[in-house]
């Protein structure tokens, strides 16, 4: 057989690239798929974080050691840089400016005789309190600009007010809200869950007061918003706060596990109804030393799990519990 030297100089080095392919089969360990979609992770959620800032998070936090140069040669291959953000999230910048913001929003609800009233509500986004609430069945810019003033007091912390892009929000009308040392920012176009909060607090009155009654009119729908937002933010647990309630009854908060499942002896459970006893609220309150036959006149009574309990139920609304 007769071939080049060049041939021969070919054969050899695809030898020669052979040889160190079967010596350094084992090469370096595989990085495992837990940890490289923990890469990844970490890299989507920390726009400003690369390689080596991810190599010393790991290493300095996690114990897990490995290269920069690894995670750039994984994020080559799995974050593309269409994928990689440069800029954070909208549930970021809430967060870090919810105590700043509140929201409005508007909805409709049908009366007896099928008139449409327009609702319109204010809510704070650090606490969660309802700020304002209102109906009309022909609302405006002026009106919702009253609506506005009603719920922004002249000494707010306020800088932003989260809106949609409904027709009754006019230029005017941010105009004068900026007025106020308030900034208008718009929710994206065809987003309605932008503006989350507001359509959150509106299921909550939704589920919990609308889809349970009939309104009569204006007046008798405004005496029921105003009912329910007093509910919404003295008594009503509300499970983003921990649970916790946006605007707390003072001294009526309970320390976790101050009593674990026995009631004090020397407290009463007390009841209150709220939209004529569609919802209640519960509380504690120092009991007073009713002698026994006081608590004989009670018409039901029933032992709790505790065996050392009686509650005892009044006609009323009231529950009592004291210890035997």
């Amino acid at each position: 057989m007769v071939v080049k030297p060049e041939t021969l100089v070919g054969w050899h080095r695809k030898a020669l690239q052979l040889f160190w392919r079967w010596k350094s089969r084992g090469g370096r360990p595989r990085v495992r798929g837990n940890l490289r979609a923990l890469i990844a992770e970490m890299v989507r959620e920390n726009p400003t974080w690369w390689q080596r800032r991810v190599a010393s998070e790991l290493a300095l936090k996690l114990g897990i050691h490995i290269s920069p140069r690894i995670i750039r040669a994984l994020l080559a291959r799995r974050i593309g840089t269409s994928d990689r953000r440069d800029s954070q999230r909208w549930m970021a910048f809430v967060r870090n400016h919810a105590k700043a913001m509140v929201a409005c929003d508007l909805d409709v609800a049908v009366t007896l005789r099928f008139q449409i009233l327009y609702l319109f509500v204010v809510v704070d986004l650090g606490t969660h309190k309802l700020l304002h609430v209102n109906t009309t069945p022909h609302p405006n810019a002026t009106w919702t600009l009253q609506q506005l003033r009603e719920a922004i007091p002249s000494d707010h912390r306020y800088r932003w007010l989260f809106r949609d892009r409904s027709g009754i929000f006019s230029v005017d009308l941010d105009r004068s809200v900026e007025a106020f040392g308030v900034t208008v920012l718009k929710t994206l176009v065809r987003a309605p869950k932008a503006n989350a909060f507001c359509e959150r607090l509106i299921g909550s009155l939704r589920r919990e007061c609308l889809d349970w009654l009939i309104p009569l009119g204006e007046r008798h729908l405004r005496g029921l918003l105003r009912e329910w937002a007093a509910h919404y933010n003295r008594g009503r647990p509300h499970m983003s706060l921990g649970p916790g309630i946006p605007d707390p009854v003072p001294g009526g908060a309970i320390p976790r596990k101050m009593h674990g499942h026995k009631v004090p002896s020397c407290v009463a459970i007390k009841k209150k109804a709220i939209l004529g006893g569609l919802r209640h609220e519960y509380r504690l309150e120092q009991a007073a030393a009713y002698p026994d036959e006081v608590f004989a006149h009670y018409s039901c009574k029933r032992l709790s799990r505790h065996p050392r309990h009686t509650i005892e139920f009044d006609a009323g609304l009231d529950v009592q519990a004291r210890g035997r």
